[in-house]
């Protein structure tokens, strides 16, 4: 079978984590245990997800002129993303996240600063449309903003290409936004901004979801972490539960991970469940690992969990 073709938009970001026991208090200072640098940015991570998952992956995405852009351009290569719509910005650095892990939990919480792919454009969309047209799968965040990540819905849905809006950070969208979006992605605490009500238990989450099918979204899928996900649409209505992997070592690019591999097993074919399960088992598998791109799964570890290794 010939690989499936998934084109993502947003940023890359250079990503400063630190771990430490437990995450510090507003004006704390705690003592850490480690830290890295390494490759981030969701749509960078969901690009190297998909490309491990098995698609021929593109980014549309833009860097500074700097050692990070360097680094970036390394994954992209190491990593088999098509970066030919990954433009060089001389005006603005490339961009950084500042992570704080709980060694104990492997919750985290994160700080972004896009840098150049925050000045992303239409015009770097226009660029990009015929490798947009070409794909089968679409997918986009809110690292850039709303609008941008409009245009690029947008031009994917006049060209017939399904699209996988994942509204993360949450922020303020127009209404006509959820129309674009055949599957919407939000997490737990993205869905409850949006919703504007908690989503907390298995019933709220359910909620949620039935409020973006109202708005206009395709399909909507409500990740919980451990509890797993609640999904409305067409295809499925239900709970998709969790796999138990133990102790999770670090969360922060679990989504990221489910994004794309989900991406992946649409474009595929796979019915609407099958798919869901697969992108559960690769945001299992991601919270083994430590960082963010790096702990992206590849597929043989994403099919053992689902065989039940």
């Amino acid at each position: 079978m010939s690989r499936v073709k998934i084109a993502v938009q947003g940023i890359f970001v250079a990503d400063l984590a630190f771990r430490s026991h437990r995450m510090p208090a507003p004006g704390e200072s705690v003592i850490g245990r480690s830290y890295g640098i390494g490759p981030g940015g969701k749509a960078s991570n969901q690009a190297v997800a998909a490309a491990r998952a098995g698609a021929e992956v593109a980014l549309i995405a833009r860097l500074g002129r700097d050692s990070f852009a360097e680094m970036a351009r390394a994954l992209f290569v190491r990593e088999g993303v098509i970066d030919a719509h990954v433009g060089s910005d001389d005006e603005a650095p490339t961009g950084a996240a500042a992570i704080t892990v709980d060694e104990t939990t492997g919750e985290n919480a994160i700080v972004v600063v896009p840098g150049a792919s925050g000045r992303l454009s239409t015009g770097d969309i226009d660029a990009a449309a015929a490798r947009i047209a070409a794909s089968d799968i679409f997918m986009t965040q809110l690292e850039t903003p709303p609008e941008i990540s409009a245009y690029g819905l947008r031009l994917a849905r006049t060209q017939g290409v399904r699209t996988i809006f994942n509204p993360a950070p949450a922020a303020e969208i127009a209404a006509d936004l959820y129309a674009l979006a055949d599957f919407f992605t939000p997490n737990e605490s993205e869905a409850a901004a949006l919703a504007g009500h908690p989503v907390g238990s298995l019933a709220e989450a359910e909620a949620a979801a039935a409020s973006f099918l109202s708005r206009g979204v395709g399909t909507a899928i409500i990740t919980l972490g451990a509890r797993g996900a609640v999904v409305r649409g067409p295809g499925f209505n239900g709970h998709v539960p969790p796999f138990d992997i133990g102790r999770a070592v670090d969360t922060t690019g679990a989504g990221d991970a489910y994004n794309g591999a989900l991406a992946v097993a649409i474009a595929e074919g796979m019915p609407l469940e099958r798919a869901l399960r697969f992108a559960a088992a690769a945001g299992a598998v991601a919270v083994t690992t430590v960082g963010t791109a790096e702990a992206m799964p590849r597929r043989d570890a994403v099919e053992r969990l689902l065989a039940g290794g």
